[in-house]
């Protein structure tokens, strides 16, 4: 979780540009980030995969008043609200975006292409059809805050005790790489989302980014196969709290809207 979802980009300047706070160019732009091009599949009335900007404007004028973010993980369908067929797609690829009003989803699909060291992304967005319900287990952005809070002393009190933040160069690099995410700006969610929105994600990410280093950087101090198991067992919920909290961030833009 040391990187952005794809889904969060996607849903994030999608409503920004949904609510006429940038231009559909800039809104691209954000969205594809370093991928080398997004194309969307399936788009009612079109017969071959199109750009985003025809996408975001057809999905607009077929009734999407905002994109919601999935994140979900075996056992636990976070954002999802069917039916099964959307739902394992989604699951497969572990994001999805939901358009409000639409009842259209969008599940990516990855390539890379090219030679090592010059790989070259693609994205292929599949859009689907989807149940109109309520998604799936999508904390309010106060009760995120308040679980991130705890979590974020879990994992730390974790990470100590394993002693995975001095467990290497590859942990002391994954550390700095989310430092200087950190401080390359405050635009970590598009215009038009609210302040406690951006800092539950911020929260998030730095809990995410914690669980990261503690499950992927070596055993630490846990040395025995109980020791070891102990310590999945104790990220997991702290991996379950901060993927709730993103989707609670991203979620917001829609969330407010249909309290006005």
């Amino acid at each position: 979780m040391l990187s952005e979802p794809r889904a969060g980009r996607l849903a994030a300047w999608g409503n920004a540009l949904i609510a006429h706070m940038v231009s559909p160019d800039d809104a691209v732009v954000a969205i594809v980030g370093e991928d080398a091009v997004h194309r969307v599949e399936g788009l009612p009335g079109e017969s071959a995969p199109v750009g985003l900007t025809l996408a975001l404007g057809r999905l607009r004028a077929l009734g999407a008043s905002g994109l919601r973010v999935a994140l979900p993980a075996p056992g636990h369908p976070l954002g999802l609200s069917g039916p099964p067929d959307f739902n394992a797609r989604a699951l497969e690829a572990e994001e999805a975006v939901i358009c409000e009003g639409a009842a259209l989803g969008l599940v990516p699909e990855v390539y890379e292409a090219g030679p090592e060291g010059d790989v070259h992304v693609e994205v292929v967005w599949h859009c689907l059809p989807v149940r109109e319900a309520p998604p799936a287990d999508v904390p309010s952005l106060g009760e995120a805050e308040r679980e991130l809070a705890e979590a974020l002393r879990d994992a730390t009190e974790v990470l100590t005790r394993l002693d995975v933040a001095g467990s290497g160069p590859v942990a002391e690099a994954a550390i700095e790489a989310y430092r200087a995410r950190a401080e390359q700006g405050r635009e970590v969610l598009a215009p038009g989302y609210p302040p406690r929105a951006v800092r539950v994600l911020e929260l998030a990410q730095r809990v995410g980014a914690l669980v990261t280093l503690a499950s992927e950087n070596g055993h630490g101090g846990a040395v025995s196969a109980s020791e070891i198991a102990a310590r999945g067992e104790a990220l997991r919920p702290v991996e379950r709290v901060a993927r709730r909290a993103q989707v609670a961030a991203y979620n917001s833009f829609v969330a407010e809207r249909g309290m006005r």
